[in-house]
């Protein structure tokens, strides 16, 4: 099996292959590509995780490299990663009592020949509704910070996720029956030794 390298720093991504015995087959190289935040969820998750996937390929003779981008949309906007308490509180507030969509993007890159697979996993989650104390309690624990949406489904925030609909993995952060899809277009079974 070819060498797969995750080009992801996410805490939930490698989480997410640790707990289903995945992570014994990636590699771990976090990109430096700056992210885009259009008005489009598919479009940018697409662009953010096919730029993250060439830019580790591009350092690399051979391995099939794994981009990966998630965003919250909600009422017409995308929601990317709150970079302070104002930001998560705004987010978190629109969010409060709704639904909303949660994208993931996957692109694989093969490093030695340059093809690109690349496609999307759409969820529905419903937030239950909180008072503004309980938004404020959950952005002073830290958690929202850095995640699409201002919440971490794996953490704390599962309090208050009261549905989704479709795979609770993507908005993890990493959809694993699209990844398996993804990986046998390149002939990788994981499955198989």
């Amino acid at each position: 099996m070819s060498k797969i390298i995750l080009a992801s720093r996410s805490k939930g991504r490698s989480h997410v292959l640790e707990v289903t015995g995945l992570a014994k087959f990636f590699e771990y190289r976090g990109s430096s590509v700056e992210e885009v935040l259009l008005d489009d969820p598919t479009a940018t998750t697409r662009i953010n995780a096919l730029n993250k996937a060439r830019d580790v390929a591009s350092s690399l003779k051979e391995g099939i490299v794994v981009g990966v981008d998630t965003v919250v949309y909600f009422n017409g906007k995308v929601l990317g990663k709150p970079k302070n308490f104002n930001e998560a509180f705004q987010m978190l507030k629109n969010l409060n009592g709704n639904w909303h969509e949660v994208y993931t993007s996957i692109a694989i890159v093969d490093a030695k020949t340059g093809r690109t697979e690349v496609a999307t996993e759409v969820t529905r989650v419903k937030m239950d509704k909180l008072t503004e104390d309980e938004i404020k309690a959950y952005i002073r624990t830290g958690e929202p910070l850095g995640k699409a949406g201002g919440y971490a489904i794996r953490g704390l925030a599962a309090l208050f996720i009261e549905r989704i609909e479709g795979c609770y993995y993507n908005v993890v952060g990493l959809p694993l029956n699209l990844l398996r899809k993804l990986f046998l277009k390149f002939n990788i079974n994981i499955l198989k030794p």
